[in-house]
């Protein structure tokens, strides 16, 4: 069969050389891949903005210095709502819900750029994220359901890539945002485009093979909060075990990651196209560390590369924040690079735990996790900012719980190279 050809390769795929030498995958995991990673790269655009123009939104918006992190942490609430929506992906199928969350994070994202005030900013923003979260969360699902369990973690780093270049593009139009006719909010209205091409996804885009089989046996004894309690039954240790991982990392890291632009343009007196230099290469560097980390945690195990990325992180993020000079480009990319690896590894963990039947509710459930540590860790930087009067050391105080996440994870069983069904049956109870 046509989508069974494994000597297939997309045209795109020769302008990704930070993918490495790919796997032989199937034609139809190429164009889910695909597909998938399209819609990622503007919801990785849309949820950069915001950090990355920080400085000049709060300007104009008349934001004031203490309230940027509370800020930011009721933005962030806006994942909360994305749990709904990741359920019913578990009860309607992916695809469905994807087209949907497409659609709506586009809008919200466009209308952000006509925002009046500070608190339709955050109206919009919150709800925007709170679509686009549940895109990301589907798409790593999708990718984790279709590629083979040989390549699974090159899949996920794949996705994590080529998604991660959404940001490459909001750097390299950030650099221009004092030349924009409209600044900060002509960068949003770029945020419109995949709205065109909706219509080209509805008919392309497949349902995944493992859902239409579970659907058949499962979904229609299923309904309303079910799936949530047949997970907390039958996988409590999994689900306590990553969700207390990415609870603690985004309590630890979130805000580090929130005041980047901020930090460098006004600690180091960058201009906004220093730093779009600084994130377009030396993140064209750091994102070699999603394929890199997939492929390694194929090789090497889940377990033994996601101790390392995760230890390695926050000793670089302390490093970015409490150094200066030559090596704030350095420390920047490595931060990028270990970060996006940690990612990845963290993303195949969470979406192999579970089964198919609940593997979206699993997703959703993690993001709650990630969603309530970071706004706990946002709030715990405006109380630590009134304390040291440095945004700069706040952070670097915070990443140090990061620490104790390698801890956790080192007891996790391990997924690399084992099948879905065996890693996680739809009949276990615990």
């Amino acid at each position: 069969m046509l989508e069974d050809d494994r000597s297939y390769r997309p045209r795109w795929l020769k302008y990704t050389p930070y993918l490495g030498a790919p796997p032989a995958l199937t034609r139809r995991q190429w164009n889910i891949l695909g597909l998938i990673s399209f819609a990622v790269f503007f919801d990785q655009y849309d949820m950069t903005l915001l950090a990355m123009a920080l400085k000049q939104i709060q300007f104009d918006l008349g934001i004031p210095e203490a309230e940027l992190g509370r800020l930011g942490a009721v933005i962030r609430l806006g994942a909360l709502p994305a749990f709904a929506i990741v359920l019913l992906a578990d009860l309607l199928g992916r695809r469905r819900v994807m087209l949907y969350t497409i659609i709506a994070y586009t809008v919200l994202t466009g209308a952000t750029a006509f925002a009046p005030d500070t608190q339709t900013f955050v109206v919009l923003q919150f709800f925007a994220r709170t679509f686009a979260v549940a895109e990301v969360l589907l798409a790593f699902v999708v990718i984790t359901e279709e590629i083979d369990a040989a390549h699974r973690g090159w899949g996920i780093g794949a996705l994590a890539a080529l998604g991660a270049c959404g940001s490459g593009l909001a750097l390299a139009l950030f650099g221009a945002v004092e030349l924009l006719p409209y600044g900060w909010r002509s960068l949003y209205l770029v945020g419109l485009v995949p709205l065109l091409f909706v219509a080209f996804f509805r008919r392309a885009l497949p349902e995944t093979q493992r859902f239409a089989r579970v659907q058949l046996a499962h979904v229609s004894s299923r309904w309303g909060l079910r799936p949530v309690l047949e997970l907390i039954s039958s996988y409590p240790g999994r689900l306590f075990g990553v969700s207390a991982v990415v609870a603690l990392l985004a309590f630890a890291e979130n805000a580090g990651g929130f005041f980047v632009a901020k930090y460098l343009q006004e600690a180091h007196g960058w201009a906004p196209w220093q730093y779009s230099v600084l994130g377009f290469f030396g993140g064209f560097v750091g994102i070699f560390g999603s394929a890199y980390a997939g492929r390694l945690s194929d090789r090497w195990g889940r377990r033994r590369v996601g101790i390392l990325f995760l230890a390695i992180h926050p000793l670089v993020l302390i490093a970015f924040y409490q150094i200066g000079g030559p090596l704030l480009g350095l420390l920047w990319t490595v931060r990028v690079f270990v970060g996006i690896g940690a990612d990845v590894v963290l993303a195949a963990f969470g979406n192999e735990l579970f089964p198919t039947s609940h593997r979206s509710t699993a997703a959703g459930a993690r993001m709650i996790a990630a969603t309530l540590g970071g706004v706990a860790g946002l709030t715990a930087e405006s109380l630590l900012y009134s304390h040291f009067g440095s945004h700069w050391t706040a952070v670097s105080v915070l990443a140090l719980f990061a620490l104790f996440a390698p801890l956790i994870v080192a007891l996790f069983p391990e997924t690399s190279g084992r099948e879905l069904e065996e890693i996680s049956s739809e009949e276990h109870q615990s």
